[in-house]
């Protein structure tokens, strides 16, 4: 039997629209492969002083259950998935998620994408953009709209 070409894909999950697709295309891929599948949602904190505030997200915890339900369901077709929780402080989010590609020796990062103009994305910023700066290993970007 050939080595899957990705043994180990990390897939970044935020709970958007976008992220809901990067779940299918990892699981096809993951599918196809028969690869591991590492989840990574981090979790984004504002500063206040010394100490961290609470998160961005006034959400989070229905999105990080949304994101653990999403995980389970790959889990019942047979694929190996786990989910891992980073935290970060505001903007760190394409770190946090090449960080546990290089942890886990990633061959694959799948991400969505906000669908931002090219414009809107250099002055908003974009962790699919930045990502692909950090990563160790190649990204697929996976758009917004179908």
């Amino acid at each position: 039997m050939e080595t899957p070409v990705f043994k180990i894909i990390v897939l970044a999950l935020d709970g958007s629209h976008a992220s809901d697709r990067a779940v299918d295309i990892g699981a096809s891929l993951a599918q196809l492969a028969g690869s591991r599948i590492v989840a990574v949602h981090v979790v984004e904190h504002i500063a206040a002083g010394h100490s961290v505030a609470a998160p961005v997200h006034s959400d989070e915890a229905d999105l990080r259950a949304k994101i653990e339900a999403q995980i389970a369901s790959l889990r019942e077709t047979g694929i190996d998935a786990t989910v891992r929780v980073e935290n970060v402080i505001l903007g760190g989010p394409a770190k946090a998620i090449s960080d546990v590609a290089r942890e886990e020796s990633a061959e694959l990062i799948v991400t969505g994408t906000r669908g931002h103009t090219a414009v809107a994305g250099l002055v908003l910023g974009s962790v699919a953009q930045r990502l692909l700066h950090l990563s160790p290993c190649p990204v697929l970007v996976v758009p917004a709209h179908d």
